[in-house]
């Protein structure tokens, strides 16, 4: 195993999809206590054949995979855009990524943009750039060690909005209704007295 993920409980990867550049960050956790092992990109922009940059997806993330051995993987889903070809692009992109990471039988969660921004800065409409300034802050990153491209700190985004969003207490859904909740719980309907003579 990689020395530098021995030292965690639990490894989440982040992926910020992508055709042109793909963001990648890799967060470890040991109780509540989060920090990063490595952000960066995969540049694609040099392979002209769309098939390539797949290719290249594909291999880059197995590659990810077998280096840092995340536990689960978090997925920046793709948003709703005009340009449908770009569209389709992308989520093919974001399937290629969520394959490699499934080969290896790797649990996926996908958030929505808003999810994370929401997450990360408690705004849903934050800039790219005010959420890598709560993940510098949040994650004690050196102003030196932020990358240049905000792919890799979107990528850390969704790593961080999974980790909060699994920590979170699960809570039962209660009743429907006062009748819902006594059909189901019948020993605590008191008996009715009966009438007075």
């Amino acid at each position: 195993m990689n020395d530098e993920v021995r030292k965690y409980e639990r490894i989440i990867m982040g992926i910020d999809p992508g055709t042109n550049v793909m963001g990648y960050g890799v967060l470890g956790v040991n109780g509540k206590k989060v920090e990063v092992v490595v952000m960066g990109v995969i540049q694609l922009s040099k392979f002209e054949s769309h098939y390539k940059r797949l290719h290249r997806i594909f291999e880059r993330v197995t590659g990810l995979v077998e280096q840092y051995l995340p536990d689960e993987l978090a997925i920046e889903a793709p948003f709703f855009g005009k340009n449908v070809q770009s569209m389709l692009k992308l989520g093919r992109a974001q399937g290629v990524a969520m394959a490699a990471a499934l080969c290896r039988d790797i649990p996926i969660a996908e958030y929505a943009p808003l999810t994370i921004k929401q997450a990360v800065t408690g705004a849903g409409s934050a800039s790219k750039e005010r959420v890598a300034e709560m993940l510098r802050r949040l994650l004690n990153i050196p102003s030196e060690k932020m990358p240049h491209l905000l792919d890799a700190t979107d990528a850390l985004a969704a790593a961080l909005t999974h980790f909060y969003e699994t920590g979170k207490p699960q809570i039962a859904k209660g009743p429907k209704s006062w009748a819902d909740f006594l059909s189901k719980n019948p020993d605590r309907i008191a008996p009715r007295r009966g009438k007075q003579e």
